[in-house]
């Protein structure tokens, strides 16, 4: 069934990689169909280092704190430089602008040939904290004249930090903007089961199994590594910790192999309590347990990036591993520009150009916990974008007023 999907989703894609402008978009003579890549992004060089941690700071969708407008740009201010040595040891800056623009361009070739119905189709990066913004993309997709925009987040886990924290600022910039009533909108906000998906990260693992002595391949830890999320929200019912567990399931069932594995996380910010175990800690908990061949897989990133090329391979896979006395641990590359990642980015947008359904029931539905007047405004917002007309306020209170889509 998967050789089939993959047959159909993608047949030939050339490795070819141009880009046009800053943005990464193709130089397409009036394109038909937008394809919105959302993502955090990362600083391309160090200079940007301060500003993106300052966005990230003062960003109440990614994270909470006291008095946010004076603690938030002190506590980026005060990393700035210790953050800048991190990105000097992996190059100088993050490369996932370059691999998201890498996706983007494979990605439209696949969908020119495999639905030509929606030809041209043309991919515009929409980043959250770094250049291209927002505001740059979507300006730009409306100077396009495109008569369709597909808002694909590449996040493939949803949560209200990533992938809500980009709809809203979507929401905001069309706040006091009226929508081109010429283009159709529709979204897609999570696809952590797709199969592909899976196939890749199994594809990635047993690229770094075979790298194990014969003896001992099959009895290495694999390490599912995500970035964590504060107890808190998973508490108000974000579907994140679930939709990783979905992903971690579906790949052992195409890798077929009889490893142990756990799923464990990165990336904590801050002294409130986040999902456990941590993954360093994992790392020297196993060590003391006499488990010394691991295998750490970034099961939620689709590019490489400072979390992946600091924080695991040198942060953990060196340094931590080395303290710990582990005797061999490798890491899973991520995605990136691999066929079979192509494959899945294709056949999910593929599918979702024929389905009725702009927006899904999954997105609209609010967390049972959430008292956010924000997320209640910005789903409203998305059923109207997206042409879901709103027929009852059940998740609305009195005292919110919703967003209007205005359309010129």
């Amino acid at each position: 069934m998967l050789q089939s999907i993959c047959r159909n989703a993608f047949t030939r894609i050339s490795r070819t990689v141009s880009y046009a402008t800053a943005a990464g978009t193709e130089a397409v003579t009036k394109p038909k169909t937008a394809i919105v890549m959302l993502n955090m992004g990362g600083p391309t060089n160090i200079d940007e280092v301060g500003d993106y941690l300052h966005r990230i700071m003062t960003d109440r969708d990614m994270i909470q704190l006291p008095v946010q407008g004076k603690l938030g740009p002190w506590i980026a201010s005060r990393r700035t430089e210790d953050v800048q040595k991190k990105y000097m040891e992996i190059g100088g800056g993050s490369p996932i602008l370059k691999w998201t623009n890498s996706q983007g361009h494979l990605l439209v070739q696949a969908l020119d040939k495999l639905h030509p119905e929606t030809a041209p189709h043309k991919h515009y990066v929409c980043f959250r904290y770094v250049p291209p913004f927002t505001h740059d993309a979507f300006t730009a997709l409306e100077n396009d004249g495109v008569e369709r925009a597909v808002i694909f987040s590449q996040y493939p886990q949803y949560s209200c930090a990533t992938t809500g924290s980009s709809l809203n600022a979507i929401a905001d910039f069309y706040q006091n903007r009226p929508v081109p009533k010429h283009i159709k909108f529709s979204l897609i906000e999570r696809w952590a089961s797709h199969p592909l998906l899976a196939k890749v990260f199994a594809e990635r693992i047993r690229e770094k199994l075979e790298v194990f002595d014969d003896k001992v391949r099959d009895d290495v830890v694999i390490l599912f590594t995500a970035h964590s999320l504060p107890l808190k929200a998973v508490s108000r019912g974000d579907t994140y910790p679930h939709e990783v567990a979905a992903t971690v399931a579906n790949t052992m069932i195409h890798l077929n192999v009889k490893n142990p594995y756990r799923l464990v996380w990165q990336s904590k910010v801050g002294p409130l309590p986040w999902l456990q175990p941590y993954t360093d800690d994992a790392i020297k908990a196993y060590a003391k347990q006499g488990r010394k061949h691991l295998l750490l897989v970034p099961i939620a990133f689709v590019n490489e990036h400072i979390e992946t090329l600091h924080e695991l391979d040198i942060e953990y896979c060196h340094d931590i591993a080395k303290e710990a006395g582990i005797t061999h641990i490798e890491r899973a590359a991520t995605p990136n520009a691999h066929p079979t990642f192509i494959s899945a980015l294709a056949d999910i947008v593929v599918k979702h150009l024929s389905d009725r359904e702009k927006v899904s029931k999954q997105f609209l539905t609010r967390c049972p916990h959430c008292v956010s007047e924000r997320c209640s405004r910005s789903k409203q917002f998305f059923r109207e974008l997206c042409g879901d007309v709103l027929t009852q306020t059940t998740n609305i209170t009195d005292s919110e007023t919703p967003l209007k889509v205005v359309k010129n």
